[in-house]
């Protein structure tokens, strides 16, 4: 590398382009006087002594005096040191800018495939901390501990948190106390399975199990997208699962984000004489608006088959409410022929009826 080279990369690493310079000739000169050091540098004579003071403060140079003041260069451990530091800085930007790159901006994309796992992690734990209603994971354990704080913050924020563990083994399923405080449910499966994130009907992520050829990953911000990747997670994942931990709820008001999980703990009362009083936060089915209705329950419409399994993954389930001046239909995800497709229903008020059923105890959520 010649002495213009060398003093191109000295400015790189950080050095002003008089700095470099003298350095440079200090290199070669060894030891100098401040007016040799001009010469051989082509720097001003003026400026040069401020310059070396500089070096000097950085610890490239000293100065000392032999009849008249001089300058050598110090060993080079000290600009090795800096140069080192430098080469890791842009050894991280470098990784960072690939990182970046790999993961699309949130708002501009609804559907990207990316090729590291950690970029998946980092866009479920975005997804999760922005979580408002409800999230549902399929995790390892160590995928758990990475999502362990965000997954917490959302149950006490009041995220329905619903957890499924796969583990290499039944003898490896979490204990009910590293479950416990972090979710609403959670389940487990001795099997390996995909990571799957669902998050509030809009966003979801997806990654093949440690052990699989192909490790891509797949983020997604958009709810007809989201709603494949929830049902692959409730019929080929959740469904199989064996619970762990429900947060059983037996005192009103009772929050639901799903209408069929709903529909399959309440059957009793919806059976019974009793009144059943609601709130129902959604959308409007017809106008797109948001929209929340309040009322007694006064129809409900199982349109599935007598198995406990197809109540959990298929066929219709709609909701009549009387709101005292109109009777309004409701729909869970994705509801085409209802009035109002429903986020969360609060069970508010049970009347008219001697037993009272304990809620979620063991049981699963579906849509």
């Amino acid at each position: 590398m010649d002495a213009d080279s060398l003093t191109e990369t000295l400015e790189n690493a950080g050095l002003s382009p008089y700095q470099a310079a003298v350095y440079v000739a200090l290199l070669d000169l060894r030891t100098a006087t401040a007016t040799e050091i001009a010469n051989e540098s082509d720097i001003p004579t003026p400026r040069v002594y401020d310059v070396i003071d500089a070096l000097a403060e950085r610890g490239y140079v000293e100065k000392y005096e032999q009849g008249t003041i001089k300058v050598r260069a110090h060993s080079p451990g000290k600009v090795l040191e800096d140069l080192e530091n430098r080469i890791d800085q842009l050894e991280s930007a470098t990784a960072e800018i690939e990182d970046r790159w790999e993961q699309p901006p949130l708002e501009k994309s609804t559907a990207s495939i990316v090729k590291q796992f950690q970029t998946v992690i980092d866009r479920a734990r975005l997804f999760i901390e922005q979580a408002e209603t409800r999230v549902y994971v399929s995790v390892t354990a160590e995928q758990l501990e990475m999502l362990r704080d965000p997954l917490k913050r959302a149950h006490e924020r009041g995220v329905a948190v619903y957890i499924l563990v796969n583990t290499e083994s039944s003898e490896d399923r979490p204990t009910v106390d590293s479950i416990a405080g972090i979710c609403r449910e959670a389940r487990y499966r001795g099997l390996p399975a995909p990571f799957v994130a669902s998050v509030d009907r809009q966003s979801a992520c997806f990654s093949h199990h440690p052990d699989a050829v192909n490790q891509t990953g797949v983020l997604v911000n958009d709810e007809e997208y989201t709603f494949v990747f929830h049902w692959f997670f409730m019929t080929c994942l959740w469904e199989h699962g064996t619970p762990i931990h429900s947060e059983g709820q037996d005192t009103l008001p009772i929050e639901y984000v799903d209408i069929r999980q709903l529909v399959r703990e309440a059957r009793p009362l919806f059976e019974s004489e009793a009144t059943v009083t609601v709130r129902v936060e959604g959308t409007d089915v017809s106008t797109g608006e948001p929209r929340t209705i309040a009322g007694t329950v006064e129809e409900v419409r199982s349109h599935v088959g007598d198995r406990e399994s197809d109540t959990q993954v298929a066929g219709q389930v709609l909701m009549v409410v009387d709101t005292g001046t109109n009777r309004i239909s409701v729909g869970g995800w994705n509801a085409v022929v209802e009035d109002v497709e429903a986020t969360r229903i609060v069970i508010t008020d049970i009347a008219d009826t001697d037993e009272y059923p304990s809620l979620r105890a063991g049981t699963e959520p579906a849509e």
